[in-house]
């Protein structure tokens, strides 16, 4: 198992560098980079955004003179009249005065070393701001996953068993009517009745912790903290959960009616024995093969609207802002640490696989 484990870490190296190949030459060819988003501000074409981001940058102009006539090549829209100098100057700055090689492999070289650089408009390092965003993004996926799993399976399992049954029957009801209802729609509905709308003001509207939070007892501490997870988590679990129930269910069902089941129960195991001894392992295989892409959506794209619904400013949030403002730096970040969190969920989903059923050996698979 050690040799495999040592492959698997071995292959993230070439599957992350072809990662970051392919978005760095999609990027090269993306309209609207850094420095069309600077122009755009200075000539007063912006929409607004890149202010709220270059909040305490420094004046991104850097104090260029403007001569109307200089001659600026079409290389940046809405560049027409500005001083070329200007123009050189916001290059320099965003180290596209470089070759795009000499880029890419400083970039590749960094990373390497995890360094991510800083922020071409916040003028804070990328890796102290994804550090600052972490908590919320954390906080969301990981109670979503859990509370989800926890849902999901017992009910997948009981479903199974009570196959056809009245409780099958509403479960199921329930089940696609959750997963129908955009998470979005229902965070707004939540609001509206609960956050201070048009009915109630029981739950806080903005950030996991109130004000005061420093004052507070430890306990009152960890309540503080999930009243203010209630609403965006309740928003979230709602469809979470339905995929991996229906799915929990459907495994169950088709280990039940295998040969196996039949034998185990004519030899006089109780019902409980023969679910949990020699179906579980079976039937759970399917669910942990899907946990890497249900752990990475959780954490990283699922909470994008919520977040912004409840005011939550978490890495979703972070990265679709940086995208919208060709903020490279923290768009690479963030995809960087993404794909290798993924690729480091899937490897310990393999290797869950050889502690639910100790049948299989990836090692000896390889080896064939």
């Amino acid at each position: 198992m050690g040799a495999y484990i040592l492959r698997r870490l071995l292959l993230m190296i070439p599957t992350l560098f072809g990662i970051i190949a392919v978005a760095f030459a999609v990027v090269q060819f993306a309209p609207g980079g850094p420095v069309e988003q600077v122009i755009a501000r200075v000539t007063g074409q912006g929409d607004g955004a890149m202010d709220r981001l270059s909040g305490g940058g420094g004046d991104m102009g850097g104090g260029q003179s403007f001569d109307g006539g200089g001659e600026v090549s079409g290389k940046y829209r809405g560049a027409q009249g500005l001083d070329p100098e200007f123009i050189a100057d916001l290059e320099r700055q965003f180290g596209f005065d470089k070759p795009w090689y000499e880029r890419f492999f400083g970039m590749v070289w960094d990373y390497a070393r995890f360094d991510f650089g800083e922020s071409y408009f916040r003028d804070v390092k990328v890796i102290d701001l994804i550090i600052e965003k972490m908590p919320v993004s954390v906080s969301l996926g990981l109670w979503l996953t859990l509370i989800s799993y926890a849902i999901s399976i017992p009910l997948g399992i009981r479903k199974a068993v009570k196959d056809g049954s009245p409780f099958d029957t509403w479960t199921s009801a329930i089940v696609i009517v959750g997963y129908a209802i955009p998470g979005f729609l229902f965070a707004v509905l939540l609001v509206v009745l609960f956050a201070g709308g048009s009915f109630f003001d029981l739950f806080p509207l903005r950030g996991l912790t109130s004000d005061n939070w420093d004052q507070l007892s430890w306990p009152m501490k960890i309540v503080d903290y999930f009243w203010h997870l209630t609403l965006p988590l309740t928003a979230m679990v709602l469809s979470a959960f339905a995929t991996t129930t229906l799915l929990t269910k459907n495994s169950f069902l088709d280990e039940i009616r295998k040969q196996y089941v039949t034998t185990a129960r004519a030899k006089g195991l109780t019902e409980r024995q023969v679910l949990y001894g020699h179906i579980f392992r079976n039937a759970m295989l399917i669910i942990i093969a899907g946990f890497p892409g249900a752990f990475i959506s959780a954490f990283f794209t699922g909470s994008l609207l919520i977040e912004q619904i409840f005011s939550l400013d978490g890495l979703g949030l972070l990265g679709y802002e940086s995208i919208l403002n060709r903020d490279y730096p923290v768009v690479f970040a963030n995809l960087f640490i993404f794909s290798l969190i993924g690729l480091l969920v899937s490897l310990i989903s393999d290797l869950t696989y050889t502690w639910v059923d100790p049948r299989i050996d990836f090692e000896r698979r390889d080896v064939a």
